[in-house]
């Protein structure tokens, strides 16, 4: 068991979520309203529901973490422009599922301007968006759409009292997306402590292994690190491959054998405040890699420390992986896993046989998360101040005939979190050894 507890980072503040709203609002047109429904509940089983997680934009306008709320933005409303609805105080409830936020506590607690229970909603709301011409919303969201039917059907009605007619309705992804882009230095010091408490939990992992375990006692390891460290649990279902099973990208039934001589590969990242971790290594089971190991985990380690190298303002991801495709190839034609020129190789992506994904995805509330990767079909984004993101590549050996034996069934993947900056970039998850001797003196117990 871990004996230390890393200080946790300070909470997002009222004020700035205040400020996203005010940031949000400020791109509208006149007379619109934003309907931001929360996620809700989901049943699992009869009376049991599924472990809640909070809708990623509705938390970022609010860091209201209960189901099954409502946020409205007014612009320009002398009452409030900023609206909430939550769940009922209940003292039967909260006896049974906790305490409830009510309208006070989203007030109070979250700085909105102005809330309501539940119970009023439907009479409330109706009277909110009276008049309003253009209503933004997350277009996918049965709630949602729900409410701007309602609305419309009121503007109808409305109309032959002289209000203005409901224009249309608009999605608001394009819109909060863009800003959720651009993390502020809360929101990174929150990525950094997700990164740390994933960095601990890979570092246990690795002092943990030996043969004879199996991937879900790895994942144990890992996953009770996240909660002792004050995380939620894992970001994101946790990939522990031994042997072949590291081919399979999205391995995660996490249930064979570690085997001595082999390599294990964990993705695996810690939630914390809903922001999220993703760390990937590559170790061998027995502590120490053998000679074809050890050469194919050095040209990804190559590309990957350039890769990471290469993130700074004005940089593309398109441009980091066409690097990465390179070294990559060359790396793969210099152990004659590939044959031809190098440029030949590329151009008729023989390397996708062994590569078969991107280098990089943006970091945050979602570990996928929202942003703009291109500004046009042709151009791709240039990376900017603030923006977070993954430089993972890896290479996957199937286990085919053709294969020289030494090389079959190995796959290799080493991912680290990376914030651009002013200056260049940093790297949040540098507390996981990558380097073969750095991995072999901590498992062998010299680290």
């Amino acid at each position: 068991m871990s004996p230390d507890v890393l200080p946790r980072p300070p909470a997002i503040t009222p004020a700035e979520y205040r400020q996203r709203r005010d940031t949000l609002m400020a791109q509208l047109p006149a007379n619109a309203a934003v309907i931001l429904p929360s996620a809700s509940l989901v049943t699992r089983s009869n009376d049991s529901e599924y472990a809640f997680r909070q809708n990623s934009n509705f938390y970022y306008l609010t860091g209201i973490t209960e189901p099954d709320a409502l946020l409205v933005l007014l612009p320009g409303r002398e009452a409030g422009q900023s609206v909430v609805f939550c769940q009922d105080r209940d003292p039967t409830m909260e006896a049974w599922t906790g305490r409830r936020l009510g309208a006070q506590g989203a007030v109070t607690e979250h700085g909105v301007d102005q809330a309501f229970e539940n119970a009023e909603r439907e009479a409330t709301l109706a009277t909110l968006l009276s008049g309003r011409e253009w209503l933004y919303l997350p277009l996918g969201d049965a709630d949602a759409q729900a409410i701007a039917d309602a609305a419309l059907a009121e503007a109808t009605t409305g109309q032959c009292r002289g209000r203005p007619a409901l224009k249309g309705w608009v999605d608001t992804d394009p819109l909060i997306h863009a800003m959720r882009q651009i993390k502020s230095a809360a929101e990174i010091a929150l990525l950094r402590h997700a990164a740390l408490i994933s960095a601990h939990a890979h570092v246990r992992a690795m002092r943990a292994a030996k043969p004879g375990l199996s991937e879900y006692q790895l994942q144990a390891e890992l996953e009770h690190e996240f909660v002792w460290q004050g995380g939620s649990g894992p970001a994101y279902s946790t990939i522990v491959g031994g042997g072949a099973n590291a081919c399979v990208l999205h391995y995660i039934e996490n249930s064979a054998p570690l085997t001595s001589g082999e390599l294990v590969l964990i993705d695996a990242g810690a939630e914390f405040e809903l922001y999220a971790g993703d760390i990937t290594r590559t170790f061998p089971v027995s502590g120490r890699f053998d000679e074809a190991q050890r050469a194919l985990y050095q040209v990804v380690l190559d590309a990957q420390e350039r890769a990471v190298a290469a993130v700074q303002p004005g940089a593309t991801l398109a441009e980091i992986h066409q690097g990465v495709v390179a070294d990559l190839t060359a790396g793969l034609i210099a152990l004659g896993l590939l044959d031809g020129e190098l440029q030949t190789c590329i151009d008729e992506q023989r390397y996708r046989r062994f590569y078969l994904h991107s280098t990089s995805h943006w970091l945050g509330l979602d570990v996928h998360d929202v942003g703009r990767y291109r500004l046009d079909e042709e151009t791709p984004l240039p990376l900017a101040p603030g923006m977070v993101l993954t430089v993972e590549p890896g290479l996957y050996i199937p286990d085919e005939p053709d294969i020289p034996a030494a090389f079959r069934g190995i796959g290799v993947r080493i991912e680290d979190n990376v914030v651009v900056t002013a200056q260049g970039h940093d790297v949040l998850t540098d507390q996981v050894p990558k380097r073969i001797a750095d991995i072999e003196a901590l498992m062998g117990g010299e680290g």
